[in-house]
Parts: C-alpha cells; sequence; structure tokens
C-alpha cells in the first residue's frame, strides 16, 4: 500500500525550505488566516496568487501540490452550483424560470479562492519541513504537549492502522466475503471495525508500556537547537507585513 508523505520533498534546496521552522508556522499561519478573512474578491484572488507563488517559489513539484489542492477544490465545486441558486440578489441568469443570482456566483467563488489560498499555503509550509522538525517547532512555540503528541502519535500509527485494516480486509476476501449492502453484510463490517478499534487499543497499552519502560515522562527531549537568521527575520518580517496590509487595504477601502 502506498501511504502518502506529506514531508516527502522535504530535503529539497528552496528559500522556504531553509526558513526557520517555527518562524515558517508564525508567518504562514497569520498569511493562511489574514487571506481567510478577506472579504474583497480581487484582494482573496490576489492571495491565491501569491500563494501559488510562494509554492513555486518553494520548488516543489506542481504535480505533487495539485493533487491536494485538487481534493480541495471538488469538495467545494458544489458551492458555485447551489449558492446562485439560494442567494438573493441582481439576477445573472434564468433558466427554466429558475434565477441564478450575481451576488450568489460571487460569494461562492470568494470562498473557493480563500480555500484555496490557505490549502496552498499549508501544503507548502507542511511538505518544506520534515515532519519532526515540525513537531520541535511546535514544541519550541509553546503549543500545549498533549495536542502535539496526539498530532505526532496520530501522523506516527494511521499508517499502521490502514495497514491493520489492510490485511484484515484480504482475509476476509480470501473467505469470500464480499461487501453488499444489506444487513449481514454491514454487521460483517461493523465487526471489522469493531475488531480493528480494540487491536488499537491493545497496541497503545503495548506502545506506551515501552516507552514507560524506556523513560518516557510526557516531556520531549530535543539534541536540535533552532537558531533564527538573518535570511529568517526578514522573510517572517516580509509575510508578517503583508498579511497586515491585506487587512489594512481592505479596511481602507472600506472606508
Amino acid at each position: 500500500m502506498e501511504y502518502p508523505e506529506i514531508d516527502e520533498f522535504a530535503s529539497m534546496d528552496s528559500p522556504i525550505h531553509h526558513f526557520d521552522p517555527r518562524a515558517k508556522i508564525v508567518s504562514f499561519t497569520l498569511l493562511i488566516f489574514s487571506f481567510v478573512f478577506v472579504n474583497d474578491i480581487r484582494i482573496a484572488l490576489l492571495g491565491f496568487l501569491f500563494s501559488l507563488f510562494i509554492l513555486l517559489i518553494s520548488g516543489l513539484p506542481i504535480g505533487f501540490a495539485l493533487k491536494r489542492i485538487r481534493m480541495v477544490f471538488f469538495f467545494l465545486f458544489p458551492l458555485l452550483l447551489i449558492m446562485p441558486l439560494t442567494v438573493e440578489g441582481t439576477e445573472l441568469i434564468n433558466i427554466a424560470g429558475v434565477s441564478v443570482s450575481m451576488e450568489g456566483l460571487a460569494y461562492a467563488s470568494l470562498i473557493i479562492i480563500r480555500a484555496l489560498a490557505a490549502v496552498t499555503l499549508a501544503i507548502t509550509m507542511l511538505a518544506t519541513t520534515r515532519f519532526d522538525m515540525t513537531i520541535k517547532a511546535l514544541y519550541a512555540l509553546r503549543v500545549p504537549g498533549i495536542l502535539v503528541q496526539m498530532l505526532m502519535f496520530t501522523y506516527r500509527y494511521i499508517f499502521v492502522i490502514m495497514d491493520e485494516f489492510s490485511r484484515m480486509w484480504e482475509s476476509m476476501e480470501c473467505k469470500g466475503f464480499t461487501l453488499k449492502a444489506n444487513y449481514h453484510g454491514l454487521s460483517i463490517f461493523g465487526n471489522l471495525l469493531g475488531m480493528l478499534i480494540i487491536k488499537s487499543y491493545d497496541r497503545t497499552n503495548r506502545v506506551y508500556q515501552a516507552m514507560v519502560s524506556k523513560g518516557y515522562t510526557g516531556k520531549p527531549m530535543t539534541l536540535i537547537n533552532l537558531r533564527m537568521s538573518t535570511k529568517d527575520y526578514v522573510l517572517s518580517t516580509c509575510m508578517v507585513g503583508i498579511a497586515i496590509f491585506v487587512h489594512a487595504y481592505q479596511l481602507g477601502s472600506l472606508w
């Protein structure tokens, strides 16, 4: 089974890859929230173009990014079909007595553009940093340890659980099981999920006991000292400045 690796290209060479993980998380997070709360579709489009520009600077393969951005677009695409029919406003076109509003189309486009900008930035941020460095940066930023460890263990063991499910499913198919939308098929599938949960719970206990026996106390320890360079300060200042400028410009246009 092939698993998606978000940090598959974290070893590449680009200004974004060399960006300090702590500054990268803070800067990109501020940019994401800044673009998400934009109310002007023109500014949102500029934010999306800027996100693509950052993606190009990072040197990440376009196919790698588009594969993940495409999933978000397909999820949000129905808004373009629903909102123009449900939001009242200036009639753009009338199809068989059904009015399509300009405001509904504009608002749906705004939501999609903002979401694509945020996802593009998030992919760039995560894909240009090794996952373990992202975890260490979160600790350095004083994110609650329990949340960081939940993220770390989820990422580590979600693939183990997927392997377990795959083996159990193949075993059932070898015995002639075929999933059907009836009581018997759904009952067997429910039992499969129940067994998967029980096995996951047992594995959790074994992993925890193994970690405690090796000195685990719940507090992470690392030998890597993160240090900010002048380039990191300049790049983070530019990104934070853009995030502030976006909303300052928007407020100025309202006045």
